[in-house]
């Protein structure tokens, strides 16, 4: 069951879609932080409901489930800690870490039907971030349905003056014209090997992270590259994708 789940879990969160819009909030280190998601008690007494944390470069995360009906018995993992109230289903993280910093989803379950009820990117604000620029370019070549399209994102950053452990997690995401807010499309590993630095001292490291996929006219859009580092997550200045032959005005 564990493994049916993460495989839809995967196909869902790495594909391109419209609706996997969020919401962001920001905490300090050591706070405690309650994440709320709607639980409607009705007759799907098969439906469960489930936390569900993706940091970039690992495995998506299991926090803790229930039943949609009332029910005293809750999963939970330590430090954080997830209850059912009247009309929601509870996430609760003591003492937030810098490393809790991710996109953070609820979700029923009712047989192989997977239904997002909340999307939470929940930033942890901690000592500053070593990252000194994240800037992208623009295809050189015009851009027509059925091509495959290389986006690239570099970040500089003074690794001498690094002040919080761990690698930069990036991410992905496209804003189209009829969307409130950007979309997660795809989120890199933390391999270490885009990363190069300079043979001169005290030169910074420069990091360059690329995002490819074949479009069609409805990929059009802006694209932004984003790096969350040090509890902070910075935005790149986007680049604006149009797509030849495609009517609509971004």
């Amino acid at each position: 069951m564990l493994t049916v789940f993460y495989l839809l879990l995967i196909l869902t969160v790495g594909r391109c879609s419209d609706d996997l819009n969020f919401d962001m909030k920001t905490v300090g280190v050591g706070d405690d932080v309650n994440l709320t998601c709607t639980r409607e008690t009705s007759s799907e007494y098969k439906a469960t409901l489930f936390w569900v944390r993706l940091v970039s470069g690992n495995f998506p995360e299991l926090l803790g489930g229930t039943f949609v009906f009332d029910y005293e018995g809750v999963n939970e993992t330590p430090r954080m800690t997830t209850k059912q109230e009247p009309g929601t289903f509870l996430l609760q993280i003591h003492e937030t870490k810098l490393s809790d910093t991710g996109l953070y989803y609820c979700m029923k379950i009712n047989r192989l039907e997977m239904t997002f009820l909340n999307r939470t990117f929940l930033r942890i604000k901690g000592p500053e971030p070593d990252i000194t620029a994240v800037f992208q370019v623009p295809p050189s070549d015009p851009v027509r349905p059925g091509d495959s399209v290389t986006l690239q994102c570099s970040v500089l950053s003074d690794s001498e003056d690094k002040t919080c452990p761990g690698e930069h997690s990036v991410y992905w995401f496209r804003a189209g014209s009829d969307e409130s807010y950007p979309s997660l499309i795809y989120a890199h590993g933390n391999s270490g090997d885009e990363c190069e630095r300079s043979p001169q001292t005290h030169s910074p490291q420069k990091c360059v992270y690329s995002f490819s996929k074949n479009v069609s006219s409805s990929d059009a859009g802006t694209y932004y590259c984003a790096v969350a580092t040090c509890g902070e997550i910075l935005f790149g200045n986007g680049i604006k994708l149009e797509i030849e032959g495609n009517c609509r005005t971004f």
